[in-house]
């Protein structure tokens, strides 16, 4: 798996929003969909790279995918 710096979590969301998420919950972590999928984001920052990797994964995405939408 390709290295994956740790993100801000609004950099997060907005490369989320571009991937066809939409938040359907703000609070202590961000809840995401798109209809099918859903992600939790914590408003950690930076974001640890393992959690990052696997919320990735979670939304069907590869890393490089990932990084293009940032």
């Amino acid at each position: 798996m390709p290295k994956l710096p740790g993100i801000n979590h609004e950099r997060a969301v907005r490369a989320f929003e571009k991937a066809g998420f939409r938040i359907a919950r703000p609070g202590k972590h961000i809840v995401m969909t798109d209809g099918v999928r859903v992600l939790t984001i914590p408003r950690g920052n930076p974001i640890n790279a393992f959690t990052m990797a696997g919320i990735i994964k979670d939304a069907g995405l590869t890393v490089e995918e990932f990084k293009e939408l940032l």
